[in-house]
């Protein structure tokens, strides 16, 4: 079984957590709608972007800010179709509040209400839109979180579901996880270790490391596993 030791898990939310496919989909959907636009192109680039730029990258004629207002006020209200991942709470459970955070694209009442829904626990580091000047694929919302956790980034490990967050990832110097729950193996080949679902994920705390475990990775680096 592959392995890996790390000091902190940073873990991108909607599509790693939580499932929020369907509330996602259909927010994204309505909008395109109101405003005459594709939403398939649309939901094509949006997963994994901050909210504001996804509007500015897809109808750059509109004020995006808002826009994004409207948007961030139907989805900070919207519970349905929001699901927990399996194996999410096993997983989490395991780990010391000071070895994990979460870094999402969402605004931080979304990102709460979806973990308070799902009954997840809160992180004690939850790195949201409203923090950041930059999102994904910049690297400054997991840069910010290994500085809060007072980690190193090489010592950081990043779940992610979206091109997007492991770009992130890679800039940021850390390690990553994909998982093929939003976007294929293909499009998510750039992650170090590839997992189909965060059931194959195990992780073991001693002392101040974490010792990852993988069932049956779809693809793994020779190069660091241990």
């Amino acid at each position: 079984m592959p392995n890996a030791v790390c000091r902190a898990l940073l873990f991108d939310l909607d599509g790693v957590l939580v499932d929020s496919t369907e509330c996602v989909t259909r927010t994204w959907r309505r909008w395109a709608q109101a405003h005459d636009l594709n939403p398939e192109k649309i939901l094509l680039v949006a997963h994994g972007r901050r909210t504001i730029d996804t509007v500015r990258l897809v109808a750059p004629h509109l004020a995006a800010e808002a826009e994004v207002a409207t948007l961030a006020h139907s989805e900070a209200h919207e519970t349905a179709g929001i699901y927990e991942v399996p194996g999410a709470r096993a997983l989490l459970q395991a780990l010391p509040r000071t070895a994990w955070a979460v870094i999402t694209a969402g605004i931080r009442p979304v990102a709460r209400l979806r973990l308070r829904h799902t009954g997840l626990p809160e992180p004690s580091v939850l790195i949201t839109a409203d923090d950041l000047h930059h999102g994904k694929p910049d690297p400054e919302g997991y840069l910010a979180a290994a500085v809060r956790l007072d980690v190193l980034p090489a010592d950081c490990v990043v779940v992610e579901d979206a091109p997007a967050g492991l770009d992130a990832a890679q800039a940021a110097g850390m390690r990553s996880i994909a998982l093929t729950t939003t976007h294929t193996a293909e499009q998510l080949s750039a992650a170090t270790w590839g997992l189909r679902s965060l059931s194959q994920l195990r992780a073991i705390a001693i002392g101040t490391e974490l010792r990852l475990e993988f069932q049956d990775p779809l693809w793994h680096s020779d190069d660091v596993a241990a």
